[in-house]
């Protein structure tokens, strides 16, 4: 949902030291960032010294230190950077610098149990691996209580590679098994602002954008698409000015990382990206104020968009919303490797929905391998599978879970080659490619139309 530009949550790792230090907010600690707010809490930042003010104004972007063996190191996970020295995202560390809670086996289950139907594989092999209150949006559920999907795409480039579907695969997932309206946010804007387009080039790719996101089969009757240069206004712009004004110049600059010479457009954009976590802001769909406003939103989205959301929740419930539950998903990797996500910009990193058989052949045939050098040393020796790139892919795309299990083991230890798990792979991935390509095009502009039009969805729920 949003571009690269400059770091905002930077979690170094150096021995020997434990500091905490937080931009975000006066008054509370960083593992508490978005979680409840007391009211001792509120009248101890109101009476913050000016001196811890200016500290903070100093501090621009939040670091962690923990105590940890050996060289010093460091991972980047902001909206706009991934970025890890020693190769790998730590998901680990990040539940804790994040402050969010670890999806587990006992939630799994209790979505099969609310939904009955299974768990998708993302949610079974951890894809999905974090969450913010996701516990009570399925104590909501299981009440008889409504809740909405949010998720969103900045359009920055003609076609989608397979990391952008992933998103969009388990929102579908999620609509079907619970039966709930979802909003897509296309962040035509926010592409405007951050990356080297025309107003009117942003605008033509988040309509592209659109075309594909239709594609991976989202119910009509339950979806509304939305680009932010044709639907901001009315309620959801009240929102977004009730947003703007519950968070400070200062905290801004802390959670984004903003510096004097950027444009106050990038300062402005982050309530856009959190008003659609209110209902509120679709008075279309679910009506005024009133009737409305105890409705719950989650949203599923990869964990670099976590700051947003922060935001968001410490914002809710001054303005009387609920907070917005989140769950979250690990990077997709690169072809090149996992130390961070795959890039729209590189085409070489991704696949993309347009490749053909034969670029995608050639792509996973350059991906980065675990294996071996030569056949011989990989029967002697096996994989690292950990590192192995189209391991990788085949946890996200494989659906069974016994096949993967089977081929992960086989290459680990040298039953498999390198080149026969590719074309496992390959053969994967040219037909879930296809099948988008074959979906893509059934997809009309005035289906696209219907989608993006802010009209009444009767059946939306249920």
């Amino acid at each position: 949902m949003v571009a690269s530009q400059n770091l905002c949550f930077c979690v170094c790792l150096r021995s020997g030291v434990h500091r905490l230090r937080n931009p975000f907010t006066r008054s509370r600690r960083w593992w508490e960032v978005g979680e409840e707010r007391e009211e001792e809490e509120e009248e101890e930042g109101a009476n913050m010294p000016n001196e811890v003010v200016a500290m903070e104004e100093e501090n621009a972007a939040v670091e962690v230190e923990v105590e940890v063996e050996g060289e010093a190191s460091e991972q980047v996970v902001t909206p706009w950077t991934v970025e890890s020295k020693d190769g790998g995202i730590n998901y680990e560390k990040l539940i804790v610098d994040f402050g969010c809670s670890r999806m587990d086996a006992d939630m799994v289950a209790r979505v099969e149990r609310l939904t009955g139907r299974p768990a998708h594989p993302f949610l079974r092999r951890s894809v999905f691996f974090a969450h913010r209150e996701f516990d009570k949006i399925l104590d909501s559920f299981e009440k008889g209580e409504k809740f909405y999907l949010y998720t969103g795409r900045g359009p920055s480039s003609e076609s989608l590679h397979l990391g952008h579907l992933v998103p969009f695969m388990f929102t579908k997932y999620l609509q079907d098994a619970f039966k709930v309206p979802l909003v897509i946010q296309l962040t035509d804007d926010e592409k405007f602002l951050w990356k080297n387009l025309e107003l009117d080039e942003a605008r033509r790719l988040a309509r592209e954008n659109a075309k594909d996101i239709i594609a991976c089969g989202f119910d009509i009757s339950r979806t509304f698409i939305f680009s932010d240069f044709d639907y901001v206004g009315g309620e959801f712009y009240r929102n977004m000015v009730r947003i703007s004004k519950c968070v400070t110049l200062n905290q801004v600059r802390g959670i984004f990382g903003f510096v004097g010479e950027d444009h106050i457009g990038k300062v402005m954009f982050p309530p856009v990206q959190a008003a659609p976590s209110f209902p509120t802001s679709f008075p279309h769909m679910f009506g005024d104020a009133k009737q409305s406003k105890d409705i719950r939103c989650l949203i599923p989205c990869a964990i670099d968009q976590d700051p947003y959301f922060r935001m968001t929740r410490d914002a809710a419930p001054r303005l009387g919303y609920n907070k917005p539950a989140l769950i979250e998903s690990t990077f997709f990797p690169a072809l090149q490797g996992d130390s961070g996500k795959m890039s729209a910009s590189d085409p070489y990193s991704a696949i993309y929905v347009t490749d053909t058989a034969k670029q995608i052949k050639d792509k996973v045939n350059k991906s980065f391998s675990g294996g071996r050098d030569t056949a011989e040393e990989q029967r002697k020796y096996g994989a690292n599978v950990e590192v192995d790139v189209p391991i990788k892919y085949l946890g996200f795309f494989l659906d069974d879970d016994e096949e993967l299990k089977r081929i992960t083991e086989a290459y680990r230890t040298g039953q498999m080659l390198t080149g026969e798990v590719k074309k496992v792979l390959i053969d994967i991935l040219v037909t879930m490619v296809e099948r988008h390509r074959r979906a893509r095009a059934a997809v009309t502009e005035e289906m696209v139309d219907v989608f993006m039009t802010a009209r009444p969805l009767p059946h939306m729920f249920g």
